[in-house]
């Protein structure tokens, strides 16, 4: 006889496995909670380590961090997104003091800015007397210039940074196997410092009375002084120590006590932002040099300025090139000019991939899939080095340059003084930076395609250039190489330039301009 057994369970049994059932699920639930509690912890600190809110001034900045090679902190404030910006209370230190607005009126303030500047623009030639308008050099503390020189080999570890600084800034000459002509330096990008001290210790306007001169010139290494900390682990006191110091030093002396510094002009080899740490950052890198009170006044020339300080002005960066002779400029024009450009566009460049909002990835992609485009690799090939540059532009018809660790590239007037026409992406790359060395109506010399246009809609970048009819781009090119190429570059220390004008020399003649109207 089969014998059948029951599947069915007592009331008590059924009754302790309800329980057991509960006691699992709140111990799962408690469990998932405490996890979910955890890991929305962890966001909030990852998201208070990378997002830090600066106020500078009059400014609010709002800020993350990033892995850049050289600076570590990118603000969405004025100098990138101006809807970013919070106006602060003011307190203005001199007419030409930042001024407060808000994200509607941003590029308003830039734009009155730039006419500002380009209001000081000087019509006069090399050939001219000074006419009473002077040049006075401090003669600083070697701490504050030629003692930061000394330390160049601490620097940056991957390059031997100081054969970069060498013949006052311009590098190792070029000699053997030099294809290019004369005048060529494998010259760096943070070398304006060196060069501009060079230049004006010689400039034939330079007067050894204070009481003769108009501008002040203020020979201060800040660049320097921030490379010499960014890979040391010291503290921002330490950081700032020679920047107040400067202050404290200028403050005793008679032409800055006249005038509260309007009349001065410092020059300064990086990026305005690596001037503008405050202690309120997160961030440890820069200096506070130009956001402490007593340097609102003076003048900054800079290779990137902030487009909402008007005492920023922007001036190229050093190039490759430094001609010694009007002879120099007119072979290399003639050499360029006359070049087989193989190319129709170019990217020399490496990814971003640490940046979101980078669009070099799909330019890379693009480059790279099309016959038409050369893509030099700079994550594996020499890009500091000017022959691996300037070989792949002077045979391009196009140079793709998207932003890179800043707005502003060097690339951009490698590009330019190799008779290659930049395309840029983001208008603060050159449109706002460069009042003094580039036009207004920067269709003569560039191509703008908006990057939301390449990163949202997908757009085909060597696709838009072919639009560009041959016609047009001879006329850009003629442009470049024969109205804009002399005033970008920076001649040899001893040039005797009769029919150009440099980058340094319309530098100090538009700097004698204003501080002659200062003075009346």
């Amino acid at each position: 006889m089969a014998v059948s057994i029951s599947r069915r369970r007592s009331k008590p049994y059924r009754k302790q496995e309800a329980k057991q059932s509960y006691f699992h699920f709140s111990a799962i639930y408690n469990f998932l909670s405490r996890i979910s509690v955890a890991l929305f912890l962890l966001i909030l600190i990852y998201l208070w380590c990378s997002f830090s809110t600066i106020i500078t001034g009059n400014i609010v900045h709002v800020c993350f961090s990033s892995s850049r090679k050289l600076h570590s902190l990118y603000c969405l404030s004025a100098g990138t997104h101006p809807s970013f910006e919070i106006p602060t209370s003011t307190n203005n230190h001199s007419f030409l003091a930042p001024r407060i607005f808000e994200g509607s009126n941003a590029m308003k303030v830039v734009e009155e800015h730039l006419q500002v500047h380009r209001s000081w623009r000087s019509n006069r030639t090399n050939a001219e007397s000074c006419s009473g308008e002077g040049i006075y050099v401090y003669d600083l503390p070697s701490k504050f210039n030629k003692d930061l020189v000394g330390q160049c080999s601490k620097m940056i570890p991957w390059q031997d940074f100081c054969s970069y600084l060498s013949n006052d800034g311009f590098g190792k000459a070029i000699i053997a196997n030099n294809k290019f002509g004369k005048g060529w330096y494998q010259t760096h990008q943070y070398s304006l410092e060196l060069i501009f001290h060079s230049r004006i210790l010689k400039h034939p306007c330079r007067v050894y009375n204070e009481n003769e001169a108009k501008i002040f010139y203020v020979p201060f290494y800040g660049g320097l002084d921030v490379l010499r900390w960014h890979f040391k682990n010291v503290s921002n006191d330490v950081k700032d120590g020679l920047s107040l110091e400067l202050v404290n030093w200028l403050q005793r002396q008679r032409p800055w006590k006249r005038n509260e510094g309007k009349d001065h002009v410092l020059v300064l080899g990086k990026i305005s932002w690596d001037f503008r740490r405050t202690n309120n950052s997160e961030s440890p890198w820069g200096t506070s040099l130009l956001e402490l009170e007593k340097m609102q006044n003076p003048i900054k020339i800079l290779i990137e300025r902030q487009p909402w300080h008007a005492n920023d002005i922007g001036v190229p960066h050093p190039t490759y090139f430094h001609p010694s002779s009007d002879n120099d400029i007119i072979s290399w024009q003639l050499k360029i000019i006359r070049s087989n450009r193989k190319s129709f566009v170019s990217f020399a460049g490496a990814a971003r991939s640490d940046a979101e909002d980078s669009i070099r990835r799909i330019l890379i992609d693009q480059c790279s899939s099309n016959g038409r485009c050369k893509f030099l690799n700079c994550s594996s090939a020499k890009c500091n080095e000017a022959e691996s540059i300037i070989d792949v532009f002077v045979e391009s018809e196009f140079c793709l340059q998207p932003p890179g660790d800043s707005p502003t590239r060097k690339s951009v007037f490698d590009s330019l003084i190799s008779g290659c026409i930049p395309v840029l992406f983001d208008p603060f790359t050159a449109y706002y930076q460069y009042p003094w060395h580039l036009p207004e109506d920067h269709d003569k010399y560039s191509v703008f395609i908006d990057k939301k246009e390449v990163k949202e809609k997908n757009l085909n970048v060597v696709e838009r250039l072919s639009n560009v009819s041959s016609r047009e781009r001879e006329n850009m090119r003629r442009y470049i190489v024969y109205e804009l190429l002399p005033g970008l570059v920076y001649a040899d220390h001893n040039a005797l330039l009769y029919k150009f004008q440099d980058a340094f020399a319309i530098t100090i003649n538009n700097l004698l301009l204003r501080g002659t109207r200062l003075a009346t």
